[in-house]
């Protein structure tokens, strides 16, 4: 929290970005003193080229304690994880559009962005894929919510055209239930990552289960990296994989560009072997695609979204 009213924030203003910010939900309970130190998720936008409408924090844990229903590992495996998801609701300015004719009608095109921070430890991926599923839900409430809140503004909208980008620290690899549940839409029941822990009952209140034995949702997303392109995003001493991903609505989006790996060949002439290191900052790496975004009128537009 320090760091990003510092830091981040003033300094990104002066590039022309605005930005909304949530410590993990511990912090509430905490002395402003500590306060300050704990982690968070955080989205900055381009003031030229989007507003914000608002913004939606996503807690994990009060979730987890609404839909528990008494259910033992979801009040003692779920809810003490102090994760966070964080919305915006963003809305095109005339800037925004860069490659449409003089001539072309102005497109207030609502956007939702979301990052999140997922559980760490490979011991509870059946939380990480509740946490997910829990996402999940909780965006499509907030697609329904948004639609009634630019209606409001006098903008008619269908949730179904709000575009949806989704960023975040997933802490889970490509093969992982997270993964498939977001790139599929669905995941089936017994998958091994809900290990032998029964969700079920809480699980069918929250989410869809169009198909017998299957939990979906109806994002059409596309991840905009994969190992092909990123070999791994996390790089530590004892640990080396993809965990960090870019979601994009894949049926009206389409990446234009990306930013590739560090190379190898620089990692083993500087001898890094594990990060932090003192030429690497972080032992994430940072994530940058460039979107072509199609509205459901005409037009397109570019727009640079990244993940650190």
């Amino acid at each position: 929290m320090e760091q990003f009213y510092n830091y981040f924030l003033p300094e990104l203003k002066l590039d022309g970005y605005n930005g909304i910010y949530s410590p993990k939900s511990r912090a509430k309970h905490m002395a402003e003193s500590e306060r300050k130190h704990v982690d968070g998720c955080a989205i900055f936008y381009r003031t030229s080229k989007f507003t914000l409408v608002k913004e939606h924090l996503v807690e994990f844990n009060q979730l987890a304690m609404a839909n528990a229903d008494g259910l033992e590992h979801m009040l003692n495996r779920v809810m003490p994880k102090d994760n966070i998801g964080l919305a915006a609701l963003l809305q095109t300015t005339e800037a925004a559009w860069d490659n449409t004719p003089v001539d072309a009608p102005f497109i207030q095109q609502p956007v939702l962005v979301c990052t999140a921070h997922i559980h760490w430890d490979p011991e509870f991926c059946d939380v990480k894929l509740i946490q997910t599923m829990m996402l999940s839900n909780e965006l499509k409430s907030i697609l329904e919510e948004s639609a009634q809140t630019l209606k409001a503004h006098d903008l008619n909208t269908d949730p179904s055209n709000i575009q949806l980008v989704l960023c975040g620290d997933f802490n889970s690899l490509p093969d992982s239930g997270v993964i498939e549940f977001l790139g599929t839409g669905r995941v089936p029941q017994d998958h091994k990552d809900f290990k032998t822990f029964s969700y079920k009952t809480c699980l069918e209140k929250i989410l869809s289960c169009d198909k017998p034995n299957e939990f979906t949702h109806s994002f059409k997303l596309a991840s905009a990296y994969n190992d092909e392109i990123m070999p791994f995003t996390n790089y530590t001493f004892d640990f080396k994989g993809i965990i960090d991903y870019i979601f994009y609505a894949k049926q009206t989006m389409t990446p234009l560009g990306l930013l590739g790996p560090l190379s190898q060949e620089w990692l083993q002439q500087n001898k890094v072997i594990g990060c932090p290191h003192p030429h690497v900052y972080s032992d994430h790496f940072p994530l940058l695609v460039e979107l072509e975004m199609v509205p459901t009128i005409t037009s397109s537009m570019n727009g640079i979204i990244g993940h650190r």
